[in-house]
């Protein structure tokens, strides 16, 4: 299994940017879909953003426009810049390596590694 650490967390007010990282650790990183998730408690953990390892992405409708998915596979690396953030954005933001690549990583089925974890917070 890889074995994934996000940073770059932090409070930012409406309007702000913040860039996300992921870290991998393992031998197929590049053979892995990544995936951005993030986390309301008592909600229920949502996708927010994939890449495939053919580089195609996707994005839940609330950020499209707004956050930008890349992969950097020569540094088993993953980002997620989020532009113009709006309160609703506040969530932990979990980087993860899905199963399956095609429609099942567009569409953030079949986990199979995640990270700890990175708090964002926008204020209004």
């Amino acid at each position: 299994q890889v074995e994934l650490v996000e940073s770059g967390g932090g409070s930012v007010e409406s309007g702000g940017s913040i860039r996300l990282s992921c870290v991998a650790s393992g031998n197929t990183f590049n053979a892995y879909c990544m995936a951005w998730f993030r986390q309301v408690p008592g909600k229920d953990r949502e996708g927010v953003s994939a890449i495939d390892t053919d580089a195609t992405t996707s994005y839940t409708d609330s950020v499209k426009g707004r956050f930008a998915i890349s992969r950097d596979n020569a540094k088993d690396a993953l980002y997620l810049q989020m532009n113009s953030l709006k309160p609703e954005d506040t969530a932990i933001y979990y980087c993860a390596a899905l199963v399956f690549s095609g429609d099942d990583c567009l569409s953030f089925r079949h986990p199979r590694s995640w990270g700890q974890g990175t708090q964002v917070t926008v204020s209004s």
